[in-house]
């Protein structure tokens, strides 16, 4: 089965209501799933989606954001960056920069941080695609149509999955969950700011411009 072929996706209806849509491919082998290059394929055939991979094989097709929630990604990415540019130890990436982590799913966080280091193993034409790798920073933010269970799933896969520091930004109530590997999450209420010095020293987001 092609999972790359446009018209998979064609039947899919979203509704005011739809969070997200999940695919799944029925193959004849039960033990077939689909794989991370075969999903770069579909990704790359079908350009305007926004998707992921699970590590179950299954393709889930997101709504898209909002002016809003486009606007605080903005601000969130532009802070990240100026200090990475500043420190210059590591590469910034944003919401279409997916990484495929060591469970098989294929996930693209709202803005990540990875260290130079881990990256020169990676052939620039590795790096035309999504890397098998787990950056060491990431940050969602939660905007309307997302499920505030499912992205603490999410960010608890980031972290399993070798993740050093990962934030959930709750905009809605104005709250920062904050991850790190073999810990409970912390939650941060209101914030000001939220400092990253422990994985990015010296990165300290001023929320205030998100809220």
């Amino acid at each position: 089965m092609n999972v790359a072929v446009a018209d998979t996706i064609l039947p899919v209806p979203f509704t005011a209501d739809t969070r997200s849509v999940r695919l799944h491919f029925d193959f004849k082998d039960t033990r077939r799933k689909v794989t991370p290059d075969e999903f770069w394929e579909f990704c790359a055939k079908n350009r305007k989606l926004r998707a992921e991979l699970t590590k179950d094989g299954d393709v889930i097709i997101m709504a898209p954001t909002g002016f809003e929630s486009s606007e605080e990604n903005t601000e969130l990415i532009l802070q990240l960056a100026i200090w990475a540019k500043s420190d210059g130890t590591g590469k910034v990436t944003e919401s279409n920069g997916a990484y495929v982590l060591p469970n098989g799913a294929t996930k693209s966080p709202d803005a990540a941080w990875i260290r130079k280091e881990r990256l020169e193993r990676f052939s620039a034409e590795d790096r035309k695609k999504f890397l098998p790798i787990a950056p060491d920073f990431v940050v969602e933010l939660r905007s309307e149509s997302d499920s505030l269970t499912d992205l603490q799933s999410k960010m608890e896969e980031w972290v399993e999955n070798g993740v050093r520091l990962a934030w959930l930004i709750d905009t809605n109530t104005k709250r920062v969950h904050i991850y790190r590997p073999n810990d409970v999450a912390e939650v941060l209420e209101n914030p000001l700011k939220v400092s990253a010095d422990d994985v990015l020293p010296g990165f300290e987001l001023d929320v205030t411009e998100i809220w």
